[in-house]
């Protein structure tokens, strides 16, 4: 691909805004190393492939020479970013945000090169700035600018709260592109704001305001926004049959967006997928999906236990076994255990709901006492089963 094209591609794919684009592209075109930055609050302990979308648009600056800093937001995940959420968000311990980032540069080593890559943790400048530099700093933003937010706007015409500590979060946000002094910055829509308050501070300090691409967000297989909280999420540590079982489930209408956003396929070849419908097209989008991820070998096995199990009906040939006592007892119980359901409650609805077999039976009664035999299989919802040794 030409070096033009090479540019196009990186400033117009999933990308909603760029500021300022003129810069950038001239920039970009002089061959000029720019350091690239990119923050994640380690709020919850996995990536799902709607941060994705930003860390590969990270490999393709990357790819191309420039120099990619991660900001790691353990200060300001104890805040917690405000800026999709319509209620106040609860802050974490120390201790949740240790756990939780413990796995993250695992995650997103899956698609940077962190060997070449700089990594940073916003704490190591946060936490000794002092109560002066915080007022020094909140005076180039004004409340005004603040309420105007959407989010914050509809909150409080809603009558919910918003705290105070919520306006620090993008001030604290920009103040990390001076501390690593960021030439372009990169985040999804909803940080437009915190990625503007960036090029305020560095103005302020003498810097040369970094440009800013933002882009879609990714929906979660239900058209909800991607979230664990929704359980419509799809996670960089999900098994391959288990990324190609939820890739597969997505709603019609995402199709096209999960092409472009979660696969580096060309856009030309993403409409003539389209046209094949959308069974087709969703079993092409799998494939794709779990191939970048994980290798054409495992991403044609995902397909192939896809289709044992939900095209031929049959059950997958590997299945994690578990070690259980052969006492009768409530299949409730031993779904918990299993770790197939999250509450005794929970296992009993789905067994009253149907979802719940036991060596390929239904099984419909919700307080059913079970004696496990060694090479029973229970299977839970479409995707979930167990063997019992």
């Amino acid at each position: 691909m030409k070096q033009q094209n090479k540019i196009s591609e990186i400033l117009s794919r999933g990308v909603t805004n760029v500021i300022d684009k003129k810069n950038l592209e001239k920039t970009l075109k002089s061959g000029e190393k720019l350091r690239i930055k990119f923050g994640i609050d380690p709020t919850g302990p996995q990536v799902h492939i709607g941060h994705a979308v930003t860390l590969w648009k990270l490999r393709q600056f990357q790819d191309a020479g420039h120099k990619i800093v991660l900001i790691i937001g353990d200060f300001t995940a104890q805040i917690g970013d405000p800026s999709d959420k319509e209620a106040e968000r609860q802050p974490l311990t120390k201790k949740e945000i240790e756990a939780n980032k413990k796995s993250y540069l695992d995650q997103i080593g899956k698609i940077l090169n962190l060997k070449k890559a700089e990594i940073h943790h916003n704490s190591d400048w946060h936490a000794k700035a002092s109560k002066q530099d915080l007022i020094e700093e909140a005076m180039n933003f004004t409340v005004n600018q603040m309420v105007q937010r959407d989010n914050f706007e509809k909150r409080l015409k809603d009558d919910k709260p918003v705290g105070l500590h919520e306006f620090l979060y993008p001030l604290l946000q920009g103040m990390d592109s001076v501390a690593i002094k960021a030439d372009v910055e990169l985040g999804g829509n909803d940080q437009y704001f915190n990625l503007l308050a960036g090029r305020t501070l560095q103005k302020k300090y003498g810097q040369k305001p970094q440009d800013i691409l933002t882009f879609d967000l990714l929906e979660g297989t239900d058209g909800r926004k991607m979230s664990k909280t929704y359980q419509n999420a799809i996670y960089l540590l999900d098994s391959p049959s288990e990324k190609y079982g939820k890739v597969m489930s997505i709603r019609d209408e995402l199709i096209e967006r999960y092409f472009t956003l979660a696969t580096d396929l060309p856009k030309n070849e993403i409409e003539k997928i389209i046209e094949k419908g959308p069974r087709n097209a969703k079993g092409i989008l799998a494939f794709e999906i779990v191939k970048r991820y994980h290798g054409s070998k495992e991403a044609s096995a995902a397909e192939k236990d896809f289709e044992k199990k939900f095209v031929k009906k049959e059950i997958p040939e590997k299945i994690e076994a578990i070690k259980l006592p052969y006492i009768t007892r409530p299949l409730a119980d031993i779904i918990v255990e299993a770790g197939l359901s999250g509450s005794k409650s929970d296992a009993r609805r789905l067994i009253e709901q149907g979802g719940v077999k036991v060596d390929g039976a239904i099984i419909g009664d919700r307080m059913a006492l079970v004696e496990p035999n060694k090479g029973m299989i229970i299977q839970v919802g479409k995707r979930k089963f167990i063997k019992v040794r």
